[in-house]
């Protein structure tokens, strides 16, 4: 069986991305200008390839979403319904765009969406307790 290790998105401005996911969602990295970067959040890796160098390496043109977008989705998951609006508020701050405000749903999470600077999803969200 093959064994996943990380996600990957192909971005329009990797500086600006990379400062994104380092400065407002909190991941680690040693990227140093790269074509490519890794980012890390615990066990996960996120890995980035700017666009226009990926159609370069593969000789070949790629169709890709503009503004927010149902692609992807990324998920970062916290211990309690209180750090999901707390880590909501501050990421919007921070410069994420808004998607959805902080709701429970029936299933019992208390989930919301946030948008990156290429209007990929992100999901803060809880299973834990009010």
């Amino acid at each position: 069986m093959l064994k996943m290790t990380a996600a990957g998105l192909f971005v329009t401005d990797m500086e600006k991305m990379v400062a994104f996911y380092r400065d407002v969602m909190g991941m680690k990295t040693d990227w140093e200008g790269t074509p490519n970067a890794e980012l890390y959040s615990g066990d996960m890796r996120l890995i980035m390839f700017g666009r226009k160098d990926f159609e370069e390496m593969t000789g070949r043109n790629f169709g890709y979403p503009d503004k927010i977008n149902g692609t992807v989705e990324l998920a970062f998951d916290l211990p309690s319904y209180e750090d999901v609006d707390r880590e909501y508020q501050r990421v919007l701050e921070a410069g994420a765009e808004p998607v959805l405000a902080p709701v429970t749903e029936p299933w019992g999470q208390r989930t919301s969406y946030v948008a990156d600077p290429d209007g990929n999803l992100i999901e803060i969200g809880s299973f834990g307790k009010e």
